[in-house]
């Protein structure tokens, strides 16, 4: 029943509710973007969300646009800054995501939402973490966020959309605010966010 009719009603006064008490915040972020990496101040991406179907992800920029010679990017770890690092370390440059939970796209809790070009990579039972909307947090991020596996993260998300329940979304609320303070899992072990999905073995 939860899932079904109340968790949107959930993430909606939610994420109003954050925008509210948390504007101060967000100005002074985006304002430290601005002065620290320059525009744009929001990083917009393309991210496949409920039932695949493709919206635009808001996150605060915590990379600056380096280019090599050849007109090509530079790796994360060189584009990465100390206030970058900062942003990620505490979960500031996630906030802008909460208008895509106001607007529906996602949701407080569900599988985080990845790169488009994953969408063919994944197995079957992969897919099945596009059931639900995207979350903020999710159980993978409770769990290791970026320091387990891609197979293990998939499995942990598909996990969550087969045991929705009120208590079990409010419970990894609160571990997210405990990993958050605690700086558990912000980058993988091998690098300096996440290495890139390559699809299974």
């Amino acid at each position: 029943m939860y899932r079904k009719y109340f968790k949107r009603v959930f993430d909606f006064v939610c994420s109003l509710l954050a925008l509210i008490v948390l504007s101060p915040v967000l100005l002074i972020t985006a304002l430290l973007v601005r002065i620290k990496l320059g525009t744009p101040v929001i990083f917009k991406q393309k991210r496949p969300g409920l039932n695949e179907k493709i919206f635009t992800l808001y996150k605060f920029r915590t990379m600056t646009d380096q280019k090599d010679e050849q007109g090509n990017l530079l790796s994360d770890e060189v584009r990465l800054t100390k206030f970058g690092k900062m942003l990620r370390s505490t979960s500031l440059d996630e906030l802008p995501e909460l208008w895509n939970i106001l607007k529906g796209d996602m949701s407080v809790v569900g599988p985080r939402p990845l790169l488009e070009k994953y969408i063919p990579l994944y197995s079957t039972e992969q897919r099945k973490r596009h059931l639900v909307r995207p979350g903020l947090t999710g159980l993978a991020q409770v769990n290791g966020r970026n320091e387990v596996s891609w197979e293990k993260k998939f499995q942990l998300d598909v996990e969550y959309t087969q045991h929705i329940t009120f208590w079990s979304d409010i419970r990894i609320i609160l571990q997210t605010v405990g990993n958050v303070f605690g700086g558990k899992g912000i980058s993988s072990t091998t690098s300096a966010t996440m290495e890139e999905f390559l699809g299974n073995a």
